[in-house]
């Protein structure tokens, strides 16, 4: 393949790329308009409702509905959209999986266009949802760490405020204009669920079950069992609280020791695949025999056996505290 066809697939697969990110953009300004909307005070100002009320195109709503049919045969328990949630990413599920396709669909044809070979682009294509579902597990597990390393410093907070006279409540409220996200995000969605009528305990057990993160669920079973025998809330914090950050003084201990087997799972894992990629492209003939007869068969146990052997050493490496 010549250079200019080669430019060309490029700037084929950059303008698709540049329309879904248009795409996503206008819905993430119109998802802002309406949340802007929503906070204003009753009666405060006039905003004009176009910008939410728009709709989007015949074709774009027919895909995610067709999205949508397919995650909910495939995904009855929801867990996609848990997953969206726990990420923070304002999208519903079948919108995600429409965006993951398209990006696919743009990389797979760049691919196969770069290297000459419709196997390529073919990986990438199987491989798209096993990407997608570890970039929304690597955000969640960064907004997980960012959660813990958080909350210690917060139960100190809530607990001095007590100490102070103010109610759990108010503390809770204080703490929240003091932290950062995500820690403040998740705090002030338990004032705002409180402001409607519920339980301040009940909206702490929707967030620690909504996170999955067993430091806030324990942090919230002994809040309802001070609650139910009694006791002195502030004394209670500053204990969990040291305790928090014990636990978390050792798990970074275990990462740090961890590190090396961690890197090594992906050196290990991605090295293979740039070196094929570099071979084809600059080498075509040379591969040739692997992608004929037995040499595909030779491909995929080698691709299983990487995969394999990936998973392994995250096994082995992944030690919970």
């Amino acid at each position: 393949m010549s250079g200019s066809e080669v430019l060309a697939a490029v700037m084929v697969g950059l303008g698709l790329a540049l329309v879904g990110i248009g795409v996503l953009s206008r819905f993430r300004a119109r998802t802002e308009s309406l949340a802007d909307i929503l906070d204003l005070p009753y009666g405060e100002r006039d905003v004009a409702v176009e910008p939410v009320s728009e709709t989007r195109s015949p074709l774009v709503t027919d895909t995610i509905e067709l999205a949508g049919r397919m995650v909910d045969q495939f995904d009855t328990r929801g867990s996609l959209q848990t997953m969206l949630e726990r990420a923070r990413i304002p999208m519903r599920s079948a919108e995600f999986v429409v965006v993951v396709g398209c990006m696919a669909l743009v990389g797979a044809l760049v691919l196969s266009a770069v290297t000459e070979q419709w196997l390529f682009g073919l990986g990438i294509l199987l491989t798209s949802p096993l990407v997608g579902k570890a970039y929304l597990s690597r955000r969640i597990d960064k907004r997980r760490k960012a959660f813990e390393e958080q909350l210690p410093e917060a139960l100190s907070v809530i607990a001095s405020s007590l100490s102070a006279g103010h109610t759990f409540l108010r503390s809770i409220q204080m703490m929240c204009e003091e932290s950062q996200p995500p820690l403040s995000d998740e705090f002030q969605r338990v004032v705002a669920e409180t402001r409607l009528g519920g339980s301040v305990v009940d909206a702490l057990d929707r967030m620690a079950r909504r996170l999955d993160i067993k430091d806030l669920i324990w942090v919230v079973q002994a809040i309802r069992i001070q609650q139910q025998v009694g006791g002195k809330l502030a004394d209670l914090l500053h204990t969990l609280a040291d305790f928090i950050r014990a636990r978390e003084d050792i798990r970074r201990e275990v990462d740090v020791l961890t590190a090396e087997g961690r890197i090594s799972a992906w050196v290990l894992t991605a090295l293979p695949v740039f070196i094929m990629l570099a071979v084809q492209v600059t080498n075509p003939d040379y591969l040739q025999p692997f992608y004929q007869g037995w040499g595909i068969l030779v491909l995929v146990l080698t691709t299983i056996s990487m995969l394999s052997g990936f998973f392994i050493i995250r096994r082995m490496v992944n030690i919970e505290v």
